[in-house]
């Protein structure tokens, strides 16, 4: 391979990366809206389908809310019935907060033409393939997340 062609490989995949965060942020902004919810709503949703449980100082450190502004939050998705609030068994004073039994499924149809549309793509590379697909994503997160701990130290 020609450095020429290297360098050009390399641009085609930091430009597909670009792109890549572009749309997927541009389909969670029209997801947000189209559940009638905003982008900081289901950074919060996806936050506690990952992690189970949290409380509402973990949901505001993670969207980068205020206390009030994440309390006003939580009360828009307790109202949409997509979490519950629940009291700490370790601080009698503090709330716990869980997705609602019901949200997983609700949430769970309405990315189901894309997890099927992921589902087709990702099915149609090799294993070996994969193997990159998955090193690449992989690496790229850490990278991210990296970077983010960079900026937060500053």
């Amino acid at each position: 391979m020609t450095k020429s062609t290297k360098t050009e490989l390399k641009n085609r995949a930091l430009a597909a990366v670009r792109e890549y965060n572009i749309h997927l942020t541009q389909f969670r902004n029209a997801m947000s809206e189209w559940a009638g919810l905003n982008a900081t709503d289901m950074e919060c949703l996806r936050l506690l389908f990952q992690k189970g449980i949290a409380t509402p100082t973990e949901l505001a450190r993670h969207t980068g809310l205020t206390s009030g502004a994440t309390t006003a939050m939580l009360d828009r998705l307790e109202k949409a019935g997509l979490i519950e609030r629940r009291p700490n068994p370790n601080d009698r004073r503090g709330t716990l907060i869980a997705p609602e039994k019901s949200s997983a499924e609700k949430m769970a149809s309405w990315f189901e033409s894309a997890r099927q549309a992921q589902d087709r793509l990702i099915s149609s590379y090799s294993e070996s393939e994969l193997e990159i697909i998955a090193d690449v994503f992989e690496r790229f997160a850490k990278l991210w997340d990296d970077e983010r701990r960079k900026v937060q130290k500053e």
